[in-house]
């Protein structure tokens, strides 16, 4: 098991490339299940998940090859529809096979996803669309069972109590691309990596409209083609870089970040202390020297992102004044706030909100990382504080960021990995 000692204190200056969404690629690669031909996707990072997921297709009769950032997928057997639970457990988004397994083969059987660290995420809603499109669905020891000769389009509606889903609009969209008419899901998921999935379906065939907006039109084919596509630049790698520049008092290049995916955050580090330049390339941060107090609230797109509530929450350790972070897409989400009061930061947590007290400094200290989020809340705390860190558990990093230490450490960072 591998950790960071980071030495703190540098200030971060120069240009960091931003690798391709983890969030896209995912159900991207899931969608290859919906057709026989081979499917080449571009800008696909080399993280865990990936090869997770890419296990979890060759299972199911794909083939999996990278060259570079790419990776090409075809499906040459469609016999097996087990995804079992040795392989999801490992990744929860492994879930989002269930829907083009179930429109392609007619049946699937997925193992029911567990539990975040930061509290449950339950696939009800998952289920509920499926069943809308015909789908008849049991639950046999551990495994959603699904099966139907065609699925058919319905009117479906997925608002859940904490705004749309993401993975349960990807997994009834894939699903609704082979049902027979028109499907439309209403509360739909408004994020990028969605419009990114609707342009890949599209690309193989897939008739659908409104991607951006919580209302998808989809009007069902007998069949979907072979595509190539390239995946979107990972907006919370961006942010986290973004945070980086403005914590550390240096000035990032963050190549590949897009403005459009980004406003909400954006706002947020100007009212913070942070100077945002957008230019053809990206975006250029740095910080006016004083961070600010403010209020922040998580929202489903285009609010403020609960993937980077973390690592702001470590900028506003050290604001001027006190700070109130409200968490409403996932109210338990705050386990990296007992690591950080390790390192000196002073945040208590009510319910859904944590009220953070500015100090003047946090201090070196062993931390462990509880989930892909938080580490790199640590890893980022660890850039500031004065002395050395040890962050524990960075596989949970290497989940969602491409060898972070190796994209940091250009930048002035000094991070190493080692084995413990």
């Amino acid at each position: 098991m591998d950790a960071f000692i980071i030495q703190g204190g540098s200030r971060l200056r120069g240009e960091v490339t931003v690798s391709g969404a983890k969030n896209a690629a995912l159900p991207i690669m899931a969608a290859c299940l919906l057709t026989g031909q081979e499917c080449r996707i571009g800008g696909v990072p080399d993280l865990a998940d990936v090869r997770h997921l890419s296990v979890l297709l060759e299972t199911l009769g794909g083939a999996v090859r990278r060259d570079g950032d790419a990776l090409t997928i075809g499906v040459a057997d469609d016999g097996d529809v087990h995804a079992d639970y040795d392989l999801v457990r490992k990744m929860r988004a492994s879930v989002c096979v269930l829907g083009p397994l179930l429109a392609k083969r007619g049946r699937a059987r997925v193992a029911m996803p567990g539990g975040c660290s930061f509290g449950p995420r339950p696939i009800d809603i998952h289920l509920r669309g499926l069943a809308a499109l015909g789908a008849e669905i049991e639950l046999d020891e551990g495994d959603i069972v699904a099966k139907a000769k065609r699925l058919r389009g319905a009117e479906v509606f997925l608002g859940g109590p904490f705004g749309s889903t993401v993975t349960g609009t990807a997994n009834v969209l894939m699903a609704a691309t082979l049902a027979e008419g028109r499907t439309v899901i209403e509360s739909a998921a408004c994020e990028p990596e969605i419009v990114d999935l609707v342009d890949f379906l599209n690309a193989m065939g897939a008739r659908i409209a409104g991607a951006g907006t919580p209302r998808l039109v989809i009007d069902g084919v007998e069949s979907l083609e072979g595509a190539e596509h390239r995946i979107i630049p990972d907006r919370i790698e961006a942010g986290t870089f973004m945070v980086a520049a403005v914590l550390t008092n240096g000035e990032i290049h963050v190549r590949g970040a897009r403005q459009d995916h980004l406003m909400a955050v954006i706002d947020k580090l100007r009212q913070i202390g942070a100077i945002v330049d957008p230019d053809a390339d990206g975006l250029c941060v740095s910080s006016n020297r004083h961070i600010h107090a403010t209020d922040l609230t998580t929202l489903p797109y285009p609010g403020f992102p609960t993937d980077l509530q973390a690592q702001v929450m470590t900028l506003l350790c050290l604001a001027d004044g006190n700070s109130i972070i409200t968490e409403k897409v996932y109210p338990d989400r705050f386990m990296h706030v007992a690591e950080l009061g390790r390192m000196g930061a002073k945040i208590r947590k009510e319910g859904p909100t944590a009220i953070v007290a500015g100090t003047k400094r946090l201090v070196g200290a062993p931390v462990m990382a509880s989930d892909l989020r938080a580490s790199a809340a640590l890893v980022l705390a660890g850039l500031v504080a004065e002395g050395r860190t040890k962050v524990s558990r960075v596989y949970h990093i290497d989940r969602g960021y491409e060898r972070i230490e190796a994209k940091l450490n250009p930048l002035g960072a000094r991070i190493e990995r080692v084995e413990v």
